[in-house]
């Protein structure tokens, strides 16, 4: 008997295996129509979700698109202002360049004309030194 004991045991494991194997593909299908379920349930919520969208998208895009408009105005507004603002101290400049080179050509001519100047009593002071020389030569001829 001991003999036949593996045999049977064997047996009753293929039995109870084919059972699981029968259990599993059972449950595999009973998997895939619960998906197919959920998915055509969810396919009608989305349905019904969408058209509830389209519906009230009607009603509540007119009060967000006047918001949207009237943000719109108020920064093309703004960015009128800048460029107003831009211009202005684009002029503010131009003024400040235009008055940064008339000073410089007045410094210019300023410098010129003291260079000039300091020229003309060098020669003055030259003058006047060669005057005293001659005037003291004179003298010193007199004396002598």
């Amino acid at each position: 008997m001991s003999k036949y004991k593996p045999h049977i045991l064997l047996s009753q494991e293929n039995t109870q295996i084919r059972d699981l194997q029968q259990e599993n593909r059972e449950l595999w299908v009973s998997l895939e129509e619960h998906q197919d379920a959920l998915e055509l349930i969810m396919s009608k919520y989305r349905k019904q979700m969408l058209q509830l969208m389209v519906a009230k998208k009607a009603v509540d895009a007119e009060p967000v698109l006047k918001a949207h408009q009237t943000h719109s105005a108020e920064i093309e507004s703004q960015i009128d202002r800048i460029c107003e603002m831009g211009e202005v101290m684009r002029k503010a400049v131009q003024v400040d360049d235009d008055q940064f080179c008339k000073i410089q050509e007045k410094l210019a001519q300023l410098e010129l004309e003291n260079k000039e100047l300091r020229e003309l009593l060098s020669i003055s002071s030259e003058s006047l030194q060669v005057r005293k020389e001659n005037s003291m030569d004179t003298a010193s001829q007199a004396i002598k």
